[in-house]
């Protein structure tokens, strides 16, 4: 008499119910949504789009989905991307081998983890689960992958480049073919943005919000409200899982820094460093000093209560510390008020410290109302480029999304003042300053040799031919 085979009869009591195994294999109770986006894939439905706030779970219904999949569907393939490594291997594939971990013994001894990949041990090239990164470089992520089943899992969707998609358009559109697209809605444009407006018809989709997930705590969402406002952009994204609204009227979006903190860009050790430091003016202000080398902010530093000649001593120390190699070309220093003592003190020490008042005239007489403007719009630019790469800090994220803009009546761009945003209830934006200070100077936009002999006690001149 054949003995039951206990593995068939787990494939035929999970293979179209996700949500059961998840309860009674995993010891989890998914939340609604995840639930549904798991019934929606054991359904077969082919293209399901799912946008959201921070901290919803959706890396834990993601790797649950492909766990599950792995083991009831035989031969098949499921890839899992996402546009950094960091966030792929750190949250997404490591969600996955967290639950691989999870599974009864029985189940466990089945599969073969590796670093980027978890296979069925019987049959290694018919049934596993591939992390591979999406980048510009290397579009062919999505393309390619073909089997009986096939499930595609992308993490913070806004972020893929349009070539990712683009190459993997054919698998993506096989019949045997689920894909499954998860993120923020950074972006208002882009393959995601379209799968929740133009092509919305064409998948299924699903938002959810920070306030009803109980997997976010009431105090993130407070602290986001006092942070960035209600009706501010970065509020909408990271807690309601809303795209941003056309009509904002900030300078920097919250899009382009987020991802620019991801990137996964090297310091050209060829390219020149500049230092900008904003002086503090009020007691509740930072002196921070910004450190940029080309493409790469490799560092802040702040000081809080340093008085003018103890903020020149930090300045000093920190120079002297470092190699000549690793030294600045320039030290631009915001000159307004009591920053105009720290730079002639830098000067007579020897440092390459040049003023910079913010005030002043900008370059582009017929854009911007003042320097300040002009330089928060270089940023902007510098950002856009989409290949640079700030440190990951949420207090300079904050300051660069908060300032507004408006046009003067004479047509020109003014920035909000620090003195406005004050009465907005909202902090100096002390870092982002600093950041663009670094801007302010020719050493700054690679237009002069790092060798080159400067006169640091004379007014600075400003070329604006292009920024790098």
């Amino acid at each position: 008499m054949t003995q039951p085979n206990p593995f068939v009869e787990f494939v035929e009591s999970y293979h179209q119910n996700p949500v059961a195994f998840v309860q009674q294999v995993l010891g989890i109770e998914p939340d609604p949504w995840q639930a549904d986006l798991l019934n929606e894939i054991a359904k077969g439905t082919r293209r399901c789009s799912v946008r959201s706030g921070h901290g919803v779970g959706k890396s834990s219904a993601a790797s649950w989905a492909m766990i599950w999949f792995l083991l009831t569907r035989y031969p098949c393939k499921v890839v899992c991307t996402s546009p950094t490594s960091a966030q792929l291997f750190d949250a997404l594939f490591g969600e996955v081998l967290r639950w691989v971990k999870a599974l009864p013994e029985v189940l466990q001894a089945l599969l073969e983890t590796k670093t980027d990949r978890v296979y069925l041990k019987a049959a290694p090239n018919e049934a596993w689960i591939s992390a591979r990164t999406s980048r510009s470089e290397s579009p062919e992520t999505l393309a390619g992958i073909h089997s009986t089943n096939c499930l595609i899992l992308i993490d913070e969707a806004s972020g893929v480049p349009e070539s990712v998609f683009e190459a993997g358009y054919g698998t993506m559109s096989s019949a045997n073919a689920t894909v499954v697209l998860l993120g923020n809605p950074t972006r208002t444009s882009g393959y995601f943005f379209d799968t929740h407006h133009s092509n919305r018809d064409k998948w299924w989709t699903r938002k959810v919000s920070c306030l009803d997930s109980p997997r976010v705590a009431p105090a993130y969402v407070d602290e986001m409200r006092e942070k960035y406002g209600p009706d501010s952009n970065a509020f909408r994204i990271r807690v309601l899982g809303e795209f941003a609204v056309a009509d904002d009227d900030t300078v920097i979006g919250l899009e382009i820094v987020e991802s620019s903190f991801k990137r996964d860009i090297e310091v050209d050790e060829e390219a020149e460093i500049i230092w900008g430091l904003d002086v503090a003016r009020f007691g509740s202000a930072y002196s921070v000093l910004c450190k940029r080398q080309g493409r790469v902010v490799t560092h802040f530093q702040d000081w809080k209560n340093l008085d003018l000649m103890q903020l020149t001593g930090a300045i000093k120390a920190d120079f002297d510390a470092i190699r000549p190699s690793e030294q600045p070309a320039e030290i631009l220093v915001d000159s307004i008020g009591v920053g105009g003592g720290v730079v002639d003190r830098l000067q007579e020490l020897g440092l390459p410290a040049i003023g910079i008042n913010t005030a002043e005239s900008p370059s582009m007489g017929t854009t911007y109302m003042n320097l300040r403007a002009e330089l928060w719009f270089k940023v902007k630019a510098w950002l856009e480029t989409r290949e640079v790469r700030l440190p990951k800090d949420d207090k300079l994220l904050a300051e660069l999304v908060s300032p507004r803009y408006q046009f003067t009546s004479a047509g020109k761009m003014k920035i909000e003042s620090k003195d406005d945003m004050k009465k907005r209830g909202l902090p100096s934006p002390d870092k982002a300053d600093a950041l663009c200070l670094t801007f302010a100077g020719d050493a700054a936009i690679g237009l002069k040799g790092r060798g080159a002999s400067t006169n640091w006690s004379q007014p600075l001149k400003r070329n604006i031919r292009g920024i790098v």
